[in-house]
């Protein structure tokens, strides 16, 4: 195998013209690592957010490919892991580099892929439904007949959470501006479809919810907080709209609520592992061969398979806000 490899190379910050594709050394696994030769990268919007110059890279990570997800098979292994063979199908989720033809990855933060999925739809799971199981069961720690809303619902993290919701048995409420993606939604399990082109999701909602899953930020702020229950959870996973906002204060003692930051990207390779292992143990099964009736199935959705050579348009379809799931991108 050649010493050298393709990979997205972002040449400084600024449009997609600054997107390349460029060689760049092959890398070698350490001791406890693998090599993976990545067949599919996820596109999610932290690339275009650090084409901009605006999310760089944790310390660590590779700072000018980018890349959070990839699926593939293992091609090099370290000389102390133990876990897995070469030929073996993985996914997995990592600070940046994942859209190259090859990354090393510690063995404990891999995932198996599951049977009868597509490379391109291992690829679209672990970003967004690590994400989402994260925000639902560690972060807003709810439990089963509790209500949620979710935001951008038609988005990858929106797909996986209301998937996940229901799988959790709970009542999921989610917004977009969007009426065809709201169908789409309905028939992922979506229980109340709120469309925020008719106003502000507070005067939609039946009901008040236990969690938010916010992804929009700074305008959303007070609406979700007013829309929550007592000892409600604001669980913030990205901030589309805006970083700033301004917030009654008085609300969140009164109510007793929490509002809880998360982000993946920056995680130690503990807390990753540890999350992978117990998405592993819980969900992971949901992905493949059809259960009983009534075991939740979970499915990736991938909007498009582009790729890694038409990046750019990748770009710029995610900008559109057009898309229902993931963009996928293919070596």
């Amino acid at each position: 195998m050649s010493v050298h490899m393709r990979a997205v190379w972002y040449e400084g910050a600024g449009g997609v013209e600054v997107i390349k594709l460029r060689d760049v050394p092959r890398p070698v696994p350490g001791p406890h690592e693998v090599r993976v030769r990545v067949h599919c990268a996820g596109l999610n919007r932290a690339d275009l957010l650090q084409r901009r110059g605006l999310y760089p890279a944790p310390p660590g990570w590779p700072s000018q490919i980018p890349g959070l997800e990839f699926s593939g098979v293992i091609d090099a292994v370290g000389a102390a892991a133990m876990h897995w063979r070469i030929g073996d199908r993985v996914m997995g989720l990592v600070g940046g580099g994942a859209q190259a033809e090859s990354l090393v990855i510690r063995e404990d933060e891999l995932m198996p892929v599951p049977p009868l999925l597509s490379d391109a739809e291992a690829a679209a799971i672990p970003e967004a439904f690590l994400t989402a199981w994260d925000a639902l069961k560690h972060r807003a720690r709810l439990e089963p007949g509790q209500r949620v809303l979710v935001h951008a619902a038609g988005s990858g993290v929106g797909t996986a959470a209301v998937q996940l919701a229901k799988a959790m048995h709970l009542t999921v409420a989610g917004t977009s501006r969007t009426a065809s993606k709201l169908d789409r939604l309905v028939a992922l399990g979506l229980d109340e479809p709120i469309n925020t082109s008719n106003g502000s999701f507070r005067n939609h909602l039946e009901e008040p919810v236990h969690a938010v899953i916010d992804s929009l930020g700074g305008p959303a702020f007070a609406d979700n907080l007013a829309v929550l229950h007592p000892r409600g959870r604001l669980v913030m996973i990205g901030h589309l709209q805006g970083s700033r906002t301004e917030a009654d204060l008085g609300l969140i003692l009164r109510q007793r609520l929490e509002v809880i930051g998360t982000t993946m990207r920056a995680r130690s390779p503990a807390e990753r592992s540890s999350l992978v292992r117990g998405f592993i143990e819980e969900m992971l099964p949901s992905f493949s061969l059809p259960g009983r009736p009534g075991d939740p199935q979970l499915v990736p959705v991938v909007d498009e398979v582009i790729p890694m050579e038409e990046i750019a348009r990748a770009h710029q379809r995610m900008e559109s806000n057009d898309t229902f799931g993931k963009i996928v991108l293919t070596w």
